[in-house]
């Protein structure tokens, strides 16, 4: 992966190569089952920017995305028999070197 950022001579600021997701959404459902993630969709928009997050994880109800990109965002969380649910707009930062990651919990309703 490459760097995503450089040091800082002036200020001693070493920063890491290692990129982080600026945005992790946990989806579970109403019933508190866990979804299947071959239904789940989760886009992440920040005016014309877009991007579906990827599942992670074991249990895989764990979307992440915006790698290394501040904005704000709002988040759309969809799966066939659940209501669409959209975010608020969730504001992610960043340092000098990284994003500072937002996790939000989301629980689809069904329809």
């Amino acid at each position: 992966m490459a760097s995503t950022c450089e040091s800082d001579p002036i200020d001693d600021v070493v920063c890491t190569t290692q990129a982080f997701a600026g945005l992790q959404v946990k989806v579970s459902l109403q019933n508190g089952n866990l979804p299947n993630p071959s239904g789940v969709t989760v886009i992440a928009r920040d005016d014309n920017y877009s991007e579906t997050l990827k599942e992670i994880g074991i249990v895989h109800t764990d979307f992440v995305g915006a790698y290394e990109r501040k904005g704000t965002y709002i988040i759309t969380v969809s799966k066939n028999g659940y209501k669409t649910y959209t975010s608020n707009s969730i504001v992610v930062k960043a340092d000098r070197c990284h994003v500072s990651t937002e996790q939000i919990n989301v629980v689809l309703q069904p329809e």
